[in-house]
């Protein structure tokens, strides 16, 4: 019996000791997959972008605490001078609208034509809950299987891995990114979301939560 005991005691232990590195192999794994799609299709510079008719803005929430998110504030900085610039000629602003109270994609299309962008040029996608909605909806929605996606650059990236693993032609624009003291929590998480992205490809197979009625972009 005690023979018994320290044999599963033992394995026990193993075990113990073994999952921390299994998880943080899986976490490196997913991770380094995710960077090295995403290579050498994300840009700092809007000058290296190349010229496309679409991007897809990706949301957030334009305060957090009651104070303004600056992920969000750089991210529609960033679409803003990717238009300028003439990169692009349309936007699809993709975001969560589950509720009446909180709308990602109004506020995204508010914010960019106050800042010059043509309301006709702004089209949007209220069903982009999660990256990958808003990647699989841009086509199976708004017919565009080759786009600028505009985030952050660890977004992008997700974002772009998703994307190829679609069938779409799909480079990033990366946003301004917040500091770490500040962003900390969101650039952790960032790490699970990767984990949660390679599932969705392999997997899980997951489509998104709505598809619906083609909409027509006008270029």
């Amino acid at each position: 019996m005690k023979h018994l005991f320290r044999l599963t005691f033992k394995r026990v232990l193993v075990a113990l000791f073994a999952l921390p590195i299994l998880l943080g192999l899986a976490i490196w794994g997913c991770n380094e997959w995710v960077e090295r799609t995403a290579h050498e299709r994300s840009y700092d510079d809007v000058a290296d972008v190349p010229v496309m008719d679409v991007a897809v803005l990706l949301g957030c929430s334009p305060n957090i605490a009651g104070r303004g998110n600056l992920f969000y504030t750089y991210r529609i900085e960033a679409a803003v001078a990717l238009y300028r610039a003439n990169k692009v000629k349309a936007f699809i602003v993709s975001g969560d609208n589950s509720t009446h109270e909180y709308d990602e994609p109004t506020v995204m299309k508010e914010s960019l034509i106050a800042q010059g962008v043509p309301e006709q040029a702004i089209y949007c996608d209220y069903a982009g809950f999660r990256t990958l909605d808003s990647m699989v909806r841009a086509e199976a929605i708004f017919d565009q299987s080759k786009f600028v996606v505009i985030s952050q650059r660890f977004h992008n990236e997700r974002a772009v891995f998703l994307a190829r693993h679609w069938g779409l032609e799909v480079v990033g624009f990366n946003a301004r990114d917040v500091s770490r003291s500040i962003g900390m929590g969101t650039h952790l998480r960032e790490y699970l979301a990767r984990v949660n992205a390679v599932l969705d490809v392999t997997l899980l197979q997951t489509k998104p939560k709505f598809f619906g009625p083609k909409v027509q972009i006008k270029k």
